[in-house]
């Protein structure tokens, strides 16, 4: 009886422990598909925003695709990245850059490192 009873407390505090984290459900949903052509700019602070393209796929929360820069073609490349819920985080293959993005429909926004502002719009043109 004692051992029933020891394995409903431990159970009880186990499945108390799993409630108190976030909802495993936040961390895993996607509600948005981010794949497909975005352009739009990046605009690091005290230079001129640049002109950039992300050509994206995403295979349930994985997404990867390239990056490109209109005057930095030597920092283009591959990024990969996550979608959760409505959050895209992405990071660049080469190190260069990473991001979280909040997508909003057709438009997507947010911060990349170094102080970055990135604001991108699907684009119905293929590359």
């Amino acid at each position: 009886m004692k051992i029933l009873a020891g394995m409903l407390m431990m159970s009880t505090l186990l499945v108390g422990a799993g409630c108190a984290q976030k909802d495993w459900i936040d961390r895993t949903l996607v509600t948005v598909d981010v794949t497909g052509v975005w352009r739009g700019t990046m605009t690091t602070p005290g230079v001129t925003a640049i002109n950039v393209v992300m050509t994206l796929e995403q295979r349930g929360a994985k997404v990867t695709g390239d990056l490109k820069y209109d005057i930095f073609s030597e920092r283009s490349g591959p990024i990969e990245g996550t979608v959760s819920g409505d959050i895209f985080q992405f990071s660049s293959m080469r190190g260069i850059i990473t991001g979280e993005l909040l997508v909003n429909g057709e438009e997507m926004s947010g911060e990349g490192s170094a102080g970055r502002r990135i604001e991108l719009h699907r684009s119905t043109e293929m590359k």
